[in-house]
């Protein structure tokens, strides 16, 4: 990235933080319209409030946000285990950046955060499940990011727009 592109990160972001239960009613806002969009997420686009905070906040080992500096979130994560008991080691995330945030490297650096959170909580690997195909930048990102594709899943998942369309499963070690 860019000395500009960094320089913009700082100055619109000041902090990444777990998240705290009044930090609901914003981030349901954000990932509302993803999950209603039906483009990037398996979760039903007519998902409830209540079954969005069970996958987004009860679910995951821990959810973080991204505050800016005008003290609102403009972006949110989550990080699991991919699987119970034997596949405990390798971690899945889920990222959502706010509409008014996109394309100025937020994804960039919450991915990076988790990375470095996954570690410390001691995964040895992160795994997505399910990156659609038409999701390009995020595929461009996650690769920029060191994720490779291990496998593809033909017609895995049923765009709201595009109809059924592939899915890949990304993988990255972490300790390296």
């Amino acid at each position: 990235y860019g000395a500009l592109e960094n320089n913009y990160i700082q100055q619109y972001i000041m902090i990444i933080r777990k998240y705290k239960k009044s930090d609901w009613t914003e981030v349901w806002q954000i990932i509302e319209k993803v999950f209603r969009e039906g483009e990037t997420y398996a979760y039903p686009p007519e998902i409830s409030e209540e079954d969005a905070h069970k996958v987004w906040i009860d679910s995951p080992k821990e959810t973080y946000v991204a505050i800016g500096k005008d003290n609102k979130i403009h972006g949110t994560y989550y990080i699991k285990a991919n699987q119970p008991a034997l596949g405990s080691h390798v971690c899945n995330c889920g990222y959502i950046v706010s509409e008014t945030a996109r394309g100025k490297g937020l994804a960039t650096r919450m991915c990076e955060h988790s990375q470095e959170v996954a570690k410390g909580l001691g995964f040895i690997a992160m795994q997505y499940n399910l990156v659609v195909s038409t999701n390009e930048n995020a595929i461009r990102l996650w690769k920029k990011l060191g994720f490779h594709i291990v496998g593809s899943l033909p017609k895995a998942f049923k765009s709201k727009s595009a109809g059924y369309v592939d899915a890949f499963i990304m993988y990255k070690e972490l300790l390296t």
